[in-house]
């Protein structure tokens, strides 16, 4: 199994099983995290526009969240270079499962 098999593998399992999460994308950029201008993802792009940000050298963390405001979905944190510390949880929010490209535990 690739690298990015390995961390994008549980991202694919829980699109799977809920068919219709979608994901929130954040980006690192200037020393703060900021939440992609646009839409959500649908399940089916969730983790082909993963991988292929991670293809191009982009950092990846992502979790599944039960949020009481927006329901279960997914974040997408991106960032290039080192991997700086993760936005907090939306207030509320409990953290279901998650990954990291890095290999830090998350």
């Amino acid at each position: 199994m690739s690298d990015f098999e390995t961390v994008l593998a549980p991202l694919a399992r829980i699109t799977r099983k809920h068919k219709t999460i979608e994901a929130y994308v954040y980006w690192h950029k200037d020393a703060a995290w900021s939440e992609a201008a646009g839409e959500s993802l649908d399940t089916e792009e969730i983790v082909f526009y993963a991988e292929g940000l991670l293809m191009e050298g982009f950092g990846l963390a992502w979790d599944h969240l039960a949020d009481p405001e927006l329901g279960d979905h997914i974040r997408l944190c991106f960032w290039q270079g080192a991997q700086p510390v993760l936005p907090a949880l939306p207030h509320g929010s409990t953290r279901l499962a998650g990954g990291d490209s890095s290999g830090h535990p998350v």
